[in-house]
């Protein structure tokens, strides 16, 4: 039970049936049956049968890959998995903020209280305090979060649809006209259906998460299949009847243009004033939210920190980030995290408007997500391959080789297929500004993380290589380190002039940009110093 309340909140919540409902409208009930039988339900029975095979071990997919296409392998895993994380680690402290937002100021128009800075300076406290406080959070911390945050998030949707189906029984009206049969099949196929789909999986993935608390079960072989069937039928309920209580309280053909960021509010806050309650369960939901995002970005961060250094065969990695503090805890991994998380930050601060910002990150997990998950299917297909070699544990999903085959090239073809379709902008007109920014921003930091994955064997071989163990002579530390400076510096001036320093300051406005380009430059100087001083002896 704790297992699966702990990757429940991994897998779906309220809000990602707003998602999908704001990109296909009532059509969404359609798109998630034919998921949850053709995806849903044998992702993760997947899971299930790959966890009850190696049920003794702690690196989740990597321990899977490595078992099954050796050490290379596993390490690419590790770290695709790891850092397709990041955009959905800044999107889930992007709704801290907003839940704390709707708490604040009853309402959800963050922008005319924030600027696209100010909010990402909120997220980024929310983020790095996770970061670096994560390790104070032990297994029985996790699991007390998990299952108020998983368990609280559960019983508030199940309330949602049982208040609408009260409130239909009593005759209150309902928003989307005509409500019918055919409203709920698709009257078009085009791209921006195609495309949306990238969401439903990104959604619905994620129950592999739980991968490396199996060894800590009395009974993993047994008792962690359980936990994905309940992780499925909780699943189930929550698409299929949420989705239809949406289309109740909004107008599927006539949607806000927030609803992905603000919808979840906003339906909590109809059904209250419909029941005579006015904000309170708004106000519920929104203290619901904040816990269950929180452990959220708790779960992830522990979760993907295992999956990446717990069982990574190190000659891949720079002996950096293999670096473990005395209290287990992988300091310059955490650096690198927060860097990574900060760039994909400022490079969201681009966009206009901070329910851009949003729907991009969330837009790119949908392309991201989909994309590490091929490497679950992967390892799947090999174990069937070689029944010979693992004969399987406890439960077995498909108990026919060739069956089992068939459905692991069928999950790896779909998922690449969609992924690849999720690179489309699904939140913009194709032609404007808006859409080419996107779309070239989807290939620049997807190409990002394929690059920075190869590097790290290459950086690790130069290790080896060298007499004196290092990568990078002095040379190169100062040309990293001037790259650095002059990209963040930019970054950072151009955001504090438009989004938090009135023009009215005058010359005052750019003495504050001054000094905080110097402060900038002189952590940065500072974090890489020893590196370069390493270099230099």
């Amino acid at each position: 039970m704790i297992v699966g309340l702990m990757d429940f909140v991994t897998v779906i919540g309220f809000d990602d049936i707003i998602y999908n409902f704001q990109n296909q409208g009532l059509v969404a009930v359609f798109s998630w049956v034919l998921m949850t039988f053709f995806y849903v339900i044998p992702y993760n029975l997947i899971v299930a049968h790959m966890g009850s095979q190696f049920d003794q071990r702690g690196g989740g997919i990597t321990s899977w890959m490595r078992e099954t296409n050796g050490d290379k392998v596993g390490y690419f895993a590790a770290w695709f998995y790891w850092i397709t994380g990041l955009p959905y680690v800044v999107d889930v402290a992007n709704s801290v903020v907003i839940s704390l937002g709707w708490i604040i100021t009853g309402n959800g128009d963050i922008q005319s209280h924030l600027g696209n800075a100010w909010f990402g300076l909120l997220t980024a406290f929310i983020f790095v305090g996770f970061i670096w406080l994560q390790h104070f959070f032990k297994n029985k911390s996790l699991e007390i979060m998990s299952t108020i945050g998983g368990g609280a998030m559960f019983l508030m949707t199940v309330l949602f649809v049982i208040m609408t189906f009260a409130g239909l029984a009593h005759g209150n009206p309902i928003a989307t006209h005509p409500f019918h049969f055919t409203n709920f099949l698709p009257h078009k196929i085009d791209m921006h259906f195609l495309a949306a789909f990238g969401l439903f999986v990104f959604a619905m993935n994620g129950s592999e998460l739980a991968a490396p608390y199996t060894k800590d079960m009395k009974h993993p072989s047994r008792d962690f299949p359980k936990a994905l069937k309940m992780i499925a039928i909780m699943t189930m309920f929550l698409t299929l009847f949420g989705t239809f209580s949406l289309g109740v309280y909004f107008n599927a053909h006539h949607l806000p243009n927030d609803l992905k960021m603000n919808g979840s509010y906003y339906a909590f806050q109809a059904i209250g004033q419909q029941f005579g309650m006015g904000n309170w369960l708004m106000y519920i939901f929104a203290f619901v939210q904040g816990v269950y995002m929180l452990a959220q970005l708790a779960v992830i961060l522990d979760a993907s920190t295992r999956i990446f250094l717990g069982d990574v065969a190190k000659r891949y990695m720079p002996k950096q980030l293999t670096k473990i503090t005395e209290d287990g805890l992988p300091i310059n991994g955490y650096w690198l995290t927060t860097i990574l998380c900060g760039l994909i930050m400022a490079l969201a601060g681009m966009l206009p408007k901070i329910n851009d910002i949003f729907n991009w990150l969330l837009n790119l997990n949908g392309i991201v997500s989909p994309a590490s998950t091929l490497f679950l299917f992967w390892a799947y297909i090999m174990v069937r391959k070689h029944n010979d070699k693992f004969k399987g544990g406890e439960y077995v999903y498909m108990k026919h080789r060739w069956a089992g085959l068939t459905v692991g090239w069928w999950m790896f073809g779909i998922t690449a297929l969609l992924a690849l379709l999720g690179f489309f902008p699904v939140d913009a007109v194709f032609g404007t500004t808006k859409w080419t920014m996107e779309i070239i921003m989807n290939l620049g930091v997807t190409a990002a993380m394929v690059v920075l994955g190869f590097l790290m064997p290459w950086i690790a071989r130069r290790q080896r290589e060298a007499t004196n163990g290092l990568a990078f002579g002095k040379s190169t530390w100062y040309f990293f380190t001037a790259i650095t400076m002059i990209g963040l510096i930019a970054v950072v001036s151009d955001g504090l002039q438009r989004s938090i320093l009135p023009a009215s300051m005058g010359i005052g406005r750019w003495i504050v940009i001054v000094i905080v380009d110097l402060i900038i430059a002189a952590i940065i100087w500072g974090v890489t110093r020893e590196g370069r001083t390493q270099a230099t002896n």
